[in-house]
C-alpha cells in the first residue's frame, strides 16, 4: 500500500464517528439489498413430498403442492399451508410480509399500533410498516447511489473540460450552467408528472439532468489550479495529448475534491426522492418509500408510529452520511499530513 493511501486510510479510521458510521451504513445497505429474504409473504424454502422448492426465486403453481388451481400458489392461504404441512414443511422469512402485503385479521381497524406480530405497526392500508421500511430504504439508497454516481461522471467531465480548456469553452459552459441551474426543478417535475406517470428510472433520468451541476464548480476549480502545475506544462511541451494529461495528471488531483463531496451528494439525492414522494410527485402510488411513509404520518396523526418511524429512519440515515462525509474530508485533507 502506498504511503499516501495508508495515510488517508489512517486519517479516515482515526475519525471514529465517521469510521463506525461507514460500517453501520454498509451493514444497513447490505441488509436492504436482501429485503426479499428478510420480509416476504412467500417461504424461503419449502420441503414437499421429498423435493425442495424456493418460492422467493421461482413461481410455483398450486398444483405443485397438490392443489386444484394452475395459478401461483398463495402460501398464506390456510388450505395451501395444510397441503404442504401434510407432506413437508416451510421456512418463512423473519418478517412474513412484503411491502405490498395486505394483512388480514388485524385486532383493530388499520392503522394498528406496534405489537408482537407487527413490530412497527401497520399503515392505513393494513400493510406492515417494518416491511415497507426495509424495501423503502433499499429504493432510497439505490436511487441515491445511482444518481450520485451518474451525477459525478457528468459533473467531472463537464468541470474538467471547463477548467482545462478555459477560454470560450469555459465562458459558454458557465453561462449555460447559470441558466440551467436557474430552472425551477420542482415546478418542471410537477408539470411532467401531469403528463407521464413517474417511475424509478424516469425520476432518476430527470434528476440527473440537474444534479450534476453541484459538482461542476468543485471540479472546475481543482482543474484550473492543477493545469498550471509544472509537470502538466512539461507533459504538454513533450507532446502528450490532452486526454492523457487529463487522465494521468489533472483528474487524479480533482478526484480528491470529488470523493470528498460524494457522501454529501448522496445525502442530497436521498433527500430529493423523499421530498418528491412526500409531495406526491415521486414514485407510483403504493411503492415503498420513506417519503410516502412521512406522508402517511402526516395524514394519520392519530397513528404517531408512522411519522416517527419514517422521520427517525431518515434522520439517522442522513446523519450517517454526514459523518462519513466528514471522515472522508479528513482523510483527503492535505493539512493532516503536516500535523
Amino acid at each position: 500500500m502506498r504511503p499516501l493511501t495508508r495515510r488517508r486510510l489512517t486519517a479516515f479510521c482515526s475519525n471514529r464517528r465517521g469510521f463506525w458510521s461507514f460500517w453501520i451504513f454498509l451493514v444497513v445497505f447490505c441488509l436492504t439489498l436482501g429485503a426479499d429474504l428478510i420480509a416476504n409473504d412467500k417461504p424461503l424454502l419449502v420441503r414437499y413430498d421429498g423435493g425442495f422448492y424456493l418460492p422467493v426465486f421461482t413461481v410455483y403453481p398450486e398444483t405443485t403442492f397438490g392443489g386444484d388451481f394452475p395459478t401461483e400458489a398463495d402460501y398464506r392461504d390456510p388450505e395451501v399451508q395444510a397441503l404442504i404441512q401434510a407432506k413437508g414443511w416451510m421456512v418463512w422469512p423473519l418478517i412474513p410480509y412484503r411491502y405490498d402485503t395486505v394483512v388480514k385479521n388485524l385486532p383493530s381497524p388499520a392503522p394498528t399500533p406496534p405489537d408482537a406480530a407487527h413490530w412497527l405497526g401497520t399503515d392505513d392500508k393494513a400493510r406492515d410498516v417494518l416491511a415497507r421500511l426495509i424495501y423503502g430504504m433499499r429504493v432510497s439508497l439505490l436511487f441515491g447511489l445511482i444518481l450520485a454516481s451518474l451525477s459525478a461522471v457528468i459533473g467531472i467531465a463537464a468541470g474538467a473540460a471547463q477548467g482545462y480548456y478555459g477560454g470560450m469553452v469555459d465562458l459558454l459552459a458557465q453561462r449555460f450552467i447559470e441558466v440551467w441551474s436557474g430552472l425551477p426543478v420542482l415546478y418542471l417535475l410537477i408539470l411532467l408528472s401531469s403528463l407521464v406517470q413517474p417511475g424509478f428510472w424516469w425520476l432518476l433520468g430527470t434528476m440527473v439532468l440537474f444534479s450534476w451541476i453541484a459538482l461542476v464548480g468543485v471540479v472546475r476549480a481543482e482543474v484550473l489550479r492543477t493545469r498550471n502545475f509544472d509537470y502538466v506544462r512539461a507533459a504538454r511541451a513533450l507532446g502528450v495529448g490532452d486526454g492523457a494529461i487529463l487522465r494521468r495528471h489533472v483528474l487524479p488531483n480533482a478526484m480528491v475534491a470529488t470523493i470528498t463531496f460524494l457522501p454529501f451528494l448522496l445525502n442530497s439525492a436521498i433527500g430529493v426522492l423523499t421530498s418528491l414522494d412526500f409531495l406526491g410527485f415521486g414514485l407510483p402510488p403504493g411503492s415503498p418509500s420513506l417519503g410516502e411513509m412521512l406522508a402517511q404520518g402526516k395524514n394519520n396523526l392519530h397513528a404517531p408510529w408512522l411519522g416517527i418511524t419514517a422521520f427517525v429512519t431518515l434522520a439517522a440515515l442522513m446523519t450517517l452520511l454526514v459523518f462519513i462525509g466528514e471522515a472522508v474530508r479528513d482523510a483527503f485533507d492535505p493539512r493532516r499530513g503536516l500535523r
